[in-house]
């Protein structure tokens, strides 16, 4: 396992380098996106239309932060991860429409998600649930934000950070998937222990 520590924007060649189960740091710009970002994106791209900010060789974090304004500038306060399962049914269309090279968030995500990262040249990475206030002593500054009127939560918030992370490689471009190996392990140990408790 290796460490690595990235700067957008990320080539393919960057996020295929990766393995699950590497540590990863991102610093440059990174954008926040939960479920209703990622539906209007598509919905706009689908309709032949722009987004107002480009994710080519980018790292979108499902993240809905907690923002304030201090002298007129937005700064986050907090920026824990979303469940990532959330986004699985639309991630791999977004990957592959928008370029996107890294997905941050938590819990895992699923198949379709892992044969897109495979396909296309992305990973996906865990962030430690819990440690919202680390996640946003990365954020250096927030560059700026984009369909506010969804909410803050589930804006786009464009944020420029250093060293983010420890984040952990889950699902690699070989489209191999961390929690889909410790779940099968998981299984695979609790039929031995019923086996011996039968016995």
């Amino acid at each position: 396992m290796a460490t690595h520590n990235l700067r957008t924007p990320l080539s393919e060649s960057d996020a295929r380098k990766l393995r699950i189960g590497d540590t990863l740091f991102i610093s440059g710009l990174m954008f926040t996106a939960r479920d209703q970002a990622h539906r209007r994106a598509l919905e706009i791209a689908g309709k032949g239309g722009s987004l107002p900010f480009s994710l080519k060789g980018m790292v979108v974090f499902h993240c809905g932060p907690i923002v304030q304004k201090k002298n007129g500038d937005w700064q986050i306060v907090a920026a824990g991860p979303t469940t990532s399962a959330r986004m699985d049914y639309i991630e791999g269309e977004f990957v592959e429409r928008f370029e996107v090279r890294i997905v941050v968030g938590k819990g895992g995500m699923g198949t379709k998600t892992a044969d897109a990262m495979k396909r296309f040249g992305a990973a996906y990475c865990d962030f430690t649930g819990g440690a919202a206030v680390l996640a946003a002593k990365s954020v250096k500054r927030v560059r700026g934000v984009e369909w506010l009127d969804l909410g803050a939560p589930e804006a786009v918030w464009i944020l420029e950070v250093g060293d983010f992370g420890p984040l952990t490689v889950a699902i690699d471009s070989l489209g191999q998937n961390l929690h889909s190996q410790i779940s099968a392990r998981v299984e695979e140990n609790r039929l031995k222990i019923y086996r011996m408790l039968e016995a």
